[in-house]
């Protein structure tokens, strides 16, 4: 029966979408980059940027910078609450969480918390917890960081993941198949859509996504069954980032802003 019921939802989320519209952008400004991988921006005004494994944030005043050489390469970094931003140093199964300032506020080894902890994903959720994906045992995880305990959410995950993202209610992934997936804070399993292949994505929230492919920037929205090219004059372009209706595209020496207003 639950086979049935799993073949039935995916029929419903593997519906075409229409690819009929475009989305058009405004340029606003131009930001030069030296030798920096760009991860993104708040919306306080603030860039984070990753130099030579030491993680700076800057805005027009002022730059932070935080390194930990001990801990290796930075795997990846979440900042969904600048306040409280996450490093994770994956050759060390480690997390340090910063202020705003980012002074290290604390230090969480996982495999001294618990051995059977083997993260691969990781980002902030509410309520003084985090998101873990634990690669040993392929489950989700809520870990209170305070507490130094952690409760397991969902059933295992069978597919092998392509890509997750998180927020402080849901945790998104991505399967080998393209099927785009959520998770809330109480367990609750959604199949959100089988979606077009992609090169790079961002989930913007459980109703749209932006994905790139083949030098062109969509955005898929998954209530309107849609999928907007969006027309930016840039065809050579590395990565994009999106907030507040500002898309940043970017190569190793440029950041390019555009306003961009989605469905």
């Amino acid at each position: 029966m639950k086979n049935v019921i799993y073949l039935f939802l995916l029929m419903c989320c593997s519906i075409s979408f229409c690819q009929n519209q475009k989305l058009r952008t405004t340029a606003l400004n131009t930001k030069e980059l030296e030798n920096n991988t760009y991860i993104g921006f708040d919306g306080l005004g603030n860039n984070y940027y990753i130099i030579n494994n030491v993680f700076s944030k800057q805005n027009e005043n002022q730059i932070w910078e935080y390194k930990n050489v001990a801990l290796g390469r930075i795997t990846s970094v979440d900042y969904v609450n600048p306040l409280k931003i996450v490093l994770f140093y994956g050759d060390f199964n480690s997390i340090i969480i910063l202020d705003n300032q980012l002074n290290e506020i604390q230090k969480l080894n996982l495999f001294d918390i618990d051995n059977t902890i083997l993260a691969s994903k990781i980002g902030m959720a509410s309520q003084n917890k985090l998101w873990i994906y634990n690669a040993l045992k392929q489950q989700i995880m809520l870990f209170d960081y305070l507490k130094n305990t952690s409760k397991i959410i969902g059933n295992p995950i069978q597919e092998n993941i392509k890509y997750t993202q998180s927020d402080f209610n849901n945790f998104y992934w991505i399967d080998e198949i393209n099927n785009w997936y959520s998770i809330d804070i109480f367990g609750k399993v959604s199949l959100l859509a089988n979606i077009p292949p992609f090169e790079k994505i961002q989930i913007i929230d459980n109703k749209k996504l932006l994905f790139l492919k083949d030098k062109s920037l969509y955005c898929l929205n998954n209530i309107l069954k849609t999928v907007y090219e969006i027309e930016i004059v840039e065809k050579s372009f590395q990565n994009f980032y999106y907030k507040d209706q500002i898309l940043a595209i970017f190569t190793n020496q440029q950041i390019k802003f555009f306003k961009l207003k989605l469905p």
